[in-house]
This record gives C-alpha cells, structure tokens and sequence, in this order.
C-alpha cells in the first residue's frame, strides 16, 4: 500500500485518485469570496467517478502533512482514507465508496511535527451528542411546506412591522418528567401555540450550532455548521422551523463569530498551526471567557463564516440572525489592559480586519435575502451599526439597545423616592432612540449570575413587583423599537435563569403569575394590532410618530407621550405613574381636541390591579403645558394607561376617583395606596415602606 505522502504533488497520482473539486471555488475560497464553501468543503454524499455511492471529504489544512478520513466504514484505520492536497489552496479531498449517512468519521492529521491529531470536521452537519465529539455523515434533504411564507418575508422589509420577539433556551424552555429534553418535532408542538397565544411575531434562539459544554449556553460553538444534536437530527430542526413559518412565527438564531473554544477535537490549532485563530495571543484571545478569537486577516475565515450565515438563513430557512458580542470584534483592545493589545496599522484601536467583514458579511447576506434581520449585540455608541455598508456602516438592519435596556432597569430598582433624581433616565433614551434601527430587549444576560429575575429587579411589595413589572412592559411596548422578552419574564418568574432546570410553570397556579401572563398575551396582540405602535421608526419619518406630552414631570414621575400612525389616522396616548401614589385627576396637554377612550389599563383586575383608572375622557379648551387642550385623567399609582383618540363627542364628564384616594384639592392631588408611603412622595419625606411578604 502506497504511503499517504505519495499523493502529493504527483500528477499520475492524482488523476488516479480522481479529484472532484474544480480550482475556481477553492480559488475564491481562498480569496474569501466563496460565501457556498459548504457544498465544496465538509462530507456530501454522491458518486463516484466509477459510480459508487459514498461521501466526498474535504477539509482546509494547508500546514497539515497529511490527513487522512477515518471512519465507521474503514475501521478508523487513518492509511484507508488517504487525501490529496490541492497545493494551491491548502484543501485536501477523497471520495470514500460505501460510506452511508449516519457513519461517524474525523480527520486524522499529521502535523509537520511529526504529530497525529484527530479532528471533527469544521464543515459537519451534524456531530455526536457530548461529550463523544465525532462529527456524522448527514443528509439535509427536507422538503419544505414554507414557500407562501418565504415570498411573502422577501416583499415586506422588517422596518415598519411589527416585530416582537420572544427569546428562548431550548434545553431549559421546557423538559420531560425526567429532565431529558424536548426534541425539536416536540418543540414545534409545544412552543408554537405558546407564543401564538402570547402574541409573539418571533422566536429567537439561543445557539443552536453544535457546542460541548451545556453551561456556555450554546455559545462556545464546535460545530458551526451542525445542528445541535441534543434535540434531534438536523431535518427535524427543519421541521421546527417550517411549523413555526405555517403558524406565522419567524425564526431568528443566535450566531457566533466572535470567539470559539479551544477543544483539541475542534478549530483550535486545527492542522497543528494557528489556522483559525489568531497567532498572537493579544489579538488571538479572550481571556475573560477563555476562548479564542478568529483570524480576521485570513480571508479564508471571511469565507468560511459568511458561507456559515448563508447557510443557516437559506439551508435552514431562518428569518434572521442575532449576532453576538459584536463589541468584541470592532475593538482591539475589548477588555484587554494596556499591553494586553496590538493596535491597528494606523495605531488606533479599530479592528479594521474585523470591520471589513462584518461589512462584507451583510452585503453578502442582504444581496441574497434582502428582507432578513441581521441583528447587532453591539454595546457601545459606535456609530452607523445599522447604516449601510456601502455607506461606511457596518451594515446590519437592527441593533439592540442597550443603552435603553440598562437605563429603565436601574430606574425600575430604584425606590420610587429617589426616582425624581433618575427621572432622565426614563427620558434620555428617547435622545438617540432614531439614531440606529433599534431593538429594545431584556434578555438573558440581565436574569442571570446573580443579576436576579426581571420581577425580582422590580421596587416594592410582592404586589407592587407585579405592578411595576406590568407598568415597565407597557413601558416598553409604547417605546419606539422592536421588541424582545426572554423567557419567563412573560409569567413573572422570580428565581433566575438556570439553565439546566426548566422554567417554573407551576407558578400558572398563581393569581397574580397568571394575570401577569394575560398582561403580556395581550399586550403582544395590541402592539400588533396598533399601527401607531411599530409603523414609524427610524426609517419611516423619525420623530413623526412620537410626541412628548409630559417629559419633564420628575416631581410626579410621570411620563406621557402621542404614537402615530403613519396616516396619522390612529393615534394612542401613553400616560406612565412610576409611583405608588395615585391621582384623581392628572391634567394632560394635547394638540388637538378628542375623546379618549382607556383600551389597555395595567391596572386592570383580570391582570391583577384593582381595576381602577378605565374611563372615557374628554378634552378641555384649556390650555396645558405649550398644547392648547388638556385632558384630566384618573391616573392610578403605578400604572401605565394605553389612550385611543377619537374625534369629539358631547357626553357628560364624570369624576371618577382612585379607591383610596384623598379628595382632591384642585385639578391635580395625590393620593395614597395602602402599601404606599406614608407621606406623599411629593413632600419628600420618607421613602415609601417596602413589605415582606413570600415570592411564589
């Protein structure tokens, strides 16, 4: 038997072997353009040359020896199935006859050291379950139902619909008796009618690339290309997602290109060299989270990570990616200290490599499937995250907002005392809210280590959490841009995020857990319903579907504010107590004269308020504020009131009180809830009392 070596740079040799791979894609491979190097790299199966079925191998390894493929069908036995080298490219390939799907199989690579090494194939569609890491021949043939859903996404950009995205851990949503997980045909049937029913417009995935280590949460990725074999085989994933598009549910996965671990099985020194990290630990390494860091000045990395978003968007048919620690990548000096980095060619601290990429990454993405969601985690205020590339953004269409996200969750933990003092933290995001396409999410990473649950975050009694959790999420729902909850948050479950134990659906048992979860079924169908909720935002007009009515009212801590439609034939009026002290009468200035009609009241009894505060209200010719008309509501305490405009009626105005309210002393007075405090917050005395009572 002719040694592996013989192979290389041996003509004869390699017309008997017969190469399958023409030189133009790994030529554009090698340029990092070829955004398909999954169908030329990786296992696929077919025929041979003499017409045998089997699976055709290749795998990047230019500063590899030799490698070979040991499988199932040759006993593992590294002299069977020998490779040639494309010397040009540094991709080595065979054809193995006989090789069926389902067959484990690595490569075996000798190093120029002398080494042998055995690694998973950074091209796999599928892999073994941990802690095996074999990867496995797989067939992604599927034939999809979604083809009405598909063209429907490519006629309608994402920008002025409404996008309400419930964000997901699949090991931990929901398991069997015995802990074991839900598969991904059991998914479809139990997580799609869950957020039909709360008014979701899209899931959103954590990681579901292949990854060994279940505490990272899917994102220490192995496999960039395989289907997380915890849940099922990569067709049933399919199937997931074709339920969801046949129930009107979008699909948006978490993707990593930020970092990966360093598993000797896996990308680390994958053909004994640095060859998908960086060689300099100061651009090759996150130590915080102990992995490392893609090459970005290779552009065979461009090509094999563009060609993994393509991938999942149109193997898979996802509607979008969330792509993480985006922060990471633009900076060189991302939480490294003085020393600890290299700067750019130009001496700044700007990724320039990395930047390109992520600009080309979008192109390339928005070139093929123009109306998906490439979705930044970006941290910090650098600019243009959403402009386009080709205008020297980075060239994503969404952007979460942090800054938001921080901002109303420090509010919200403040005793409400000292929350005149934080008032601009309510107010300051509205700043910069049309500076980038924003998506405003509370996710995952603020319910966990220690961080506590979304009601747990939330000032004041067991009642008052409820209260203030319902007031935030209408907060929130009102505010320009998307949408995003992590699971659990929509019940109000106190104890963190663990992600080895299911959520706590015992609490359903619970009054106030189930009206919290009719508050977020129903808000989700209203936001979805309102056109003056979700129509104008950045790309539609700006500031023309919002306008401030109250801003400044600190002393009240009091927000109220206008959302248009686009035809500005519907319009809401949002009216905000982040207090536990009531008004009977609270005076609102509006533009124009009206009637508005209650149509969402956070204080309602079926959601677990008293269900004061639901009224018809009429303008006055009364001037308020720079607005020539007013409004005076019953404003009960932290509640959040959603106003419907509609043109003025003659009727009869009542004065309704707030149960328990003092009687009032002109147009505007306080009053006082029972858990409340014991002056009123205006006089500034003393905070109001928090009671101990049992979380459920």
């Amino acid at each position: 038997m002719r040694d592996f070596n013989d192979y290389r740079d041996d003509n004869n040799l390699k017309r008997e072997a017969g190469t399958y791979i023409d030189d133009a894609p790994m030529y554009l491979f090698n340029q990092g353009v070829n955004y398909e190097a999954y169908r030329m790299l990786g296992a696929h199966r077919g025929k041979s040359f003499a017409g045998k079925d089997g699976y055709l191998f290749a795998v990047w390894a230019p500063h590899a020896k030799s490698v070979s493929v040991v499988c199932d069908g040759n006993g593992w036995d590294r002299n069977k199935g020998r490779m040639y080298k494309h010397m040009n490219s540094g991709i080595w390939e065979v054809f193995i006859e006989g090789v069926e799907p389902g067959q484990c199989y690595k490569y075996s690579i000798e190093t120029f050291r002398g080494d042998i090494i055995l690694k998973a194939d950074p091209y796999a569609f599928y892999s073994e379950i941990r802690p095996a890491n074999a990867s496995i021949t797989a067939d992604l043939t599927y034939e999809w139902g979604d083809e009405e859903w598909i063209e429907k996404r490519s006629k309608t950009p994402p920008y002025n619909a409404p996008i309400n995205i419930y964000e997901m851990h699949f090991a931990s949503w929901k398991t069997h008796e015995d802990g074991t997980y839900l598969t991904y045909r059991e998914m479809a049937d139990e997580l799609i009618p869950y957020v039909k029913k709360l008014g979701y417009t899209h899931i959103e995935v954590m990681p579901l690339a292949e990854y060994p280590f279940d505490g990272s949460w899917g994102y220490q990725v192995t496999g960039y290309y395989s289907a997380n074999s915890r849940f099922g085989q990569p067709t049933e994933l399919k199937y997931f997602i074709d339920m969801c598009h046949e129930n009107g549910i979008g699909v948006i996965m978490d993707w990593v290109p930020a970092h990966f671990p360093r598993d000797a099985y896996a990308l680390a020194k994958f053909d004994g060299e640095c060859l998908y990290e960086h060689p300099d630990s100061r651009r090759g390494e996150h130590k915080e989270w102990g992995t490392l860091v893609f090459d970005w000045t290779k552009t065979e990395i461009w090509s094999f990570l563009i060609s993994n978003a393509l991938f999942w968007l149109m193997e898979y048919h996802f509607d979008g990616l969330r792509v993480d620690a985006v922060s990471s990548m633009l900076y060189l000096d991302y939480n490294r200290r003085e020393g600890e980095w290299l700067p750019n060619k130009y001496g700044g601290k700007e990724n320039l490599e990395a930047i390109e990429f992520l600009q080309k990454l979008n192109m390339a993405v928005f070139e093929r499937l123009p109306n998906v969601m490439m979705i930044a985690e970006e941290s910090t205020a650098w600019g243009g995250v959403t402009a386009p590339a080709h205008e020297g953004g980075l060239g994503f269409n969404f952007k979460w907002n942090m800054g938001w996200m921080h901002d109303v969750l420090d509010y919200m933990q403040c005793d409400p005392y000292f929350r005149k003092g934080n008032h601009s933290k309510l107010t300051f995001p509205m700043m910069y809210a049309f500076a980038e396409n924003y998506i405003l999410a509370l996710s995952h990473d603020e319910v966990v280590h220690g961080k506590r649950s979304l009601i747990d975050k939330m000032w004041g009694t067991y009642e008052e959490k409820f209260a203030e959790l319902r007031l935030l999420y209408a907060f929130m729902y009102s505010h320009p841009g998307k949408k995003l909850l992590f699971m659990g948050g929509e019940f109000g479950q106190f104890v963190e995020w663990r992600f080895a134990e299911q959520l706590d659906w015992m609490l359903d048992e619970y009054e106030l857990h189930r009206g919290m979860a009719k508050f977020s079924s129903e808000l989700g169908r209203f936001y979805q319903e309102h056109r003056s909720f979700y129509e104008i935002e950045r790309e539609q007009g700006e500031w023309k579907g919002f306008k401030w009515l109250k801003a400044s009212d600190a002393d009240n801590s009091v927000l109220a504010y206008l959302r248009r439609s686009e035809d500005e034939k519907e319009e809401i009026m949002v009216v905000l107590n982040f207090t536990p002290i009531g008004h009977a009468l609270y005076t609102v200035g509006v533009p124009e004269p009206g009637d508005y009609t209650v149509v969402l009241n956070s204080n309602d009894k079926k959601y677990g308020g008293d269900g004061s505060g639901t009224k018809v209200y009429h303008t006055k010719n009364i001037p308020c504020d720079e607005f020539e008309y007013s409004v005076d509501i019953v404003l009960p305490p932290l509640t959040a009131l959603y106003l419907k405009k509609s043109p003025l009626t003659k009727r009869t105005r009542k004065t309704t009180k707030v149960v328990g309210a003092e009687k009032p002393a002109a147009k505007k007075t306080t009053t006082k809830k029972t858990t409340a405090a014991k002056k009123p917050a205006a006089k500034k005395t003393t905070a109001a009392k928090k009671t101990d009572k049992a979380k459920s």
